[in-house]
C-alpha cells in the first residue's frame, strides 16, 4: 500500500535529519531555513518481532517486512496559507500525505538557528496548526458559498449540509483543528469530501538533544509538548534526531551494543515507525512458506478477499477461501503442519475480517 506520512515542522527543527535516520535516504540537512524545497521520499521497514519469529520457524529463502513511506516536506513559516515562504509547496505536499509527523524543536542550542530566534514549542506548534486551519477555512468557505446557493433553491440535502458546514467553520474559526471536530455520521461524510489539512492524524515528535534523551527526564519543553498533545488526544515520541542519525550509521552489532549500554531495548525510530503505522489504522497479516515469509499491510476492517488483493489482484478476483491461523497459535504449535493437526487452522470465507497477526494461505481460481 502506498499511503504515507509527511514529516512537517518549522524550518530547521530536524525534519531532514529525522527523515535520513528513518529511511537512510541521504537528504540534505543543514543549519539554515528551507534546506528542503522539493519533498524527499523514502521507505522504512516496519520493525515487527513477529516477522523474525516466523522467519526462524520457516527458514525461508527471503524475509520481507511491511514498509512505510515517509515524505520530508519543506519547512513552513507564518503566512504559508497566503503563499509566504514555501507555503504553496508545503500545503500542496501535505495534502498528498495521509498523516502528519510534526517535528517540534525541544532543545536549546545557540549554534542552531531558530526562525523566531527562541525556542517555544507551543508557539511553534501553533504556527503550523494555524496555517493548516487557515487553509482549511478557505476550503470550507468555498464549499459554504456553493451549498448556501443550493439550499436557497430548496435542496433539502444542501440545507442539512449547510448546518454541518457552519458548525465546522465555527470550530475552525475558534482555532481548533478539524480532527477535533465532533462530527456526526453525515458530517463525517462531509469531512471525507473536503480533504482538510487539519483533519489529518498527527504524531508529535519532540526533538531533544542527546544528553536530555539519554537522561530520560522530561525537560520543560517536552512537558509543554506533551500537555498540548494530551489536550487533543495525540501521541508524543521523544527522541534525539541527531543521535538516531548517528545510530543509523553504525553497523547493527555496534548499534545493539550502544543501546544495551544505555539500557535501551530499541531505537526511538522503531517506535516512530510503529506509532505512525498505528496512526493510520493499519493492520499486518503474514504469508509464510519455504520461499518467503512476508508481512502485508491492510486497513483495519479489511475482509479476506481485500487482503488477498494486496498480494495480487487475482487473489481477490478469484477468491475461494482463506486458510487462517493466528500468529500466537502457530508459534505455540511450532509448525504449520502441527497447527493443522491441532485444529488451529481455520477455513474462512469472503466475509472474514482479517485480524492483526493472522497467517494466511489464500485459495483462489481465475
Amino acid at each position: 500500500m502506498s499511503r504515507s506520512a509527511g514529516i512537517v515542522g518549522l524550518p530547521n527543527v530536524g525534519k531532514s535529519t529525522l527523515f535520513n535516520a528513518l529511511t537512510g535516504a541521504g537528504a540534505e540537512a543543514a543549519n539554515y531555513p528551507f534546506c528542503t524545497i522539493e519533498p524527499n521520499v523514502g521507505i522504512a521497514a516496519v520493525p515487527d518481532p513477529r516477522l523474525d519469529a516466523l522467519a526462524a520457524l520457516f527458514r525461508p529463502e527471503k524475509t520481507t517486512p511491511a514498509v512505510f513511506r515517509f515524505v520530508d516536506i519543506a519547512g513552513l513559516v507564518e503566512g504559508a496559507s497566503r503563499g509566504e515562504g514555501l507555503g504553496n509547496q508545503f500545503l500542496h505536499h501535505i495534502r498528498e500525505v495521509d498523516a502528519i509527523l510534526h517535528v517540534v524543536r525541544a532543545f536549546d542550542d545557540p549554534n542552531v538557528t531558530h526562525v523566531f530566534g527562541s525556542v517555544d514549542p507551543v508557539r511553534d506548534i501553533d504556527v503550523i496548526e494555524t496555517e493548516l486551519i487557515l487553509a482549511d477555512l478557505e476550503t470550507v468557505g468555498r464549499r459554504l458559498e456553493r451549498t448556501a446557493r443550493q439550499a436557497k433553491s430548496g435542496d433539502e440535502a444542501a440545507k442539512k449540509a449547510l448546518e454541518g458546514l457552519e458548525r465546522l467553520k465555527a470550530h475552525l474559526d475558534a482555532g481548533r483543528p478539524a480532527r477535533t471536530f465532533p462530527a456526526g455520521e453525515e458530517e463525517q461524510a462531509l469531512l471525507r469530501e473536503l480533504f482538510l489539512l487539519s483533519q489529518k492524524p498527527v504524531l508529535y515528535i519532540a526533538n531533544v538533544d542527546e544528553a536530555s534523551y539519554l537522561d530520560g527526564t522530561p525537560t520543560s519543553h517536552v512537558r509543554a509538548i506533551e500537555a498540548r498533545a494530551e489536550a487533543e488526544g495525540a501521541e508524543v515520541i521523544v527522541l534525539s534526531a541527531a543521535l538516531e542519525a548517528e545510530l543509523r550509521a553504525l553497523p547493527p552489532e555496534e548499534r545493539s551494543a550502544y543501546l544495551a549500554a544505555y539500557g535501551l531495548e530499541e531505537t526511538a525510530l522503531d517506535r516512530v515507525i510503529r506509532s505512525a503505522y498505528r496512526l493510520l489504522g493499519w493492520r499486518t497479516f503474514f504469508t509464510a512458506g519455504e520461499k518467503e515469509v512476508r508481512a502485508w499491510t491492510i486497513p483495519a476492517g479489511a475482509r479476506a478477499p481485500e487482503a488477498g488483493g494486496v498480494i495480487h489482484s487475482d487473489f481477490e478476483r478469484g477468491f475461494i477461501r482463506a486458510e487462517v491461523v493466528a500468529y500466537d497459535d502457530l508459534l505455540r504449535a511450532g509448525s504449520l503442519a502441527r497447527a493443522r493437526e491441532l485444529g488451529l487452522v481455520r477455513l474462512e470465507g469472503k466475509d472474514y475480517v482479517v485480524q492483526d497477526g493472522d497467517v494466511i494461505t489464500f485459495r483462489f481460481n481465475v
